[in-house]
């Protein structure tokens, strides 16, 4: 064991970082190397001068415990939240049932409704309002199905299928145009005890279909089918009993 080596390791021995074994053997080299008897008696020297002066001071309880702290809290990682089970059971309970209240509550088209026609709901239902306003009602204003039908010639790419069903108590008042999904439709108005109820009309390629359940939003109720080529959506503030009538007498 050479001196170079012997002072790397002096400064373990001096600082008491070294094992046993290694230790001793360090000891066993100090008994016949005078160079290194010599820094290791300087060293300690130097060491027992520099605590004396009183230049060391240890730090307070209270500093090394804060820092300690900071220390943790800086390279721990996020600290888990421990919740009771029977909380995440109550949180989990409450969450389905206002997902239950909320499905049930939300107004929820038909299947094969309105949904389907080339227009909305709330667009429909726009066009059955502006036309209880004053003068917006009827374009033509005739209870003579050879009246009306005629009327819509020219002004329409087709020409919807008009019959007065005042004997069945849906007597009709007239007609207009009217703009849905972006196309020109076809109004056929008809009454029901003081009601307005209006019979949109478009052609279509799709195949005919039965009377698709009732359609519900903000008072009105309105029922949709498709017979020979034509689209038809009723829509009004009376029951749906008497919309039903009133779509069965024009599907025939």
């Amino acid at each position: 064991m050479n001196c170079d080596f012997t002072r790397t390791v002096l400064h373990g021995y001096l600082d008491g970082e070294l094992d046993a074994t290694r230790a001793a053997e360090f000891e066993l080299h100090l008994e016949t190397c005078r160079e290194c008897t010599t820094a290791l008696g300087s060293e300690e020297s130097l060491r027992s001068s520099l605590q004396r002066s009183g230049l060391y001071e240890n730090a307070p309880i209270a500093l090394r415990k804060k820092i300690r702290a900071s220390l943790d809290a800086a390279t721990a990682s996020p600290a888990r939240i421990w919740i009771p089970a029977w909380r995440w059971l109550a949180v989990t309970a409450a969450i389905l049932i206002v997902a239950g209240v909320s499905w049930f509550s939300w107004p929820h088209p038909a299947k094969d409704t309105v949904a389907a026609a080339p227009f909305t709901a709330v667009e429909m239902i726009d066009a059955h309002v502006r036309s209880l306003q004053p003068g917006h009602l009827t374009d033509v204003a005739s209870t003579d199905q050879h009246t009306v039908k005629p009327w819509f010639n020219g002004k329409l790419a087709f020409v919807p299928p008009v019959k007065d069903f005042a004997d069945e108590g849906f007597p009709l008042i007239g007609g207009r145009l009217d703009v849905l999904g972006g196309q020109n439709v076809a109004a056929l108005v008809y009454s029901r005890r003081k009601h307005i109820i209006n019979v949109f009309v478009m052609p279509t390629k799709e195949p005919d279909t039965p009377i698709h359940p009732p359609g519900l939003r903000q008072g009105y109720q309105w029922r949709h089918w498709r017979r020979q080529g034509m689209e038809y959506c009723a829509v009004s503030d009376v029951s749906d009993s008497d919309i039903y009538e009133l779509a069965q007498l024009m599907y025939q």
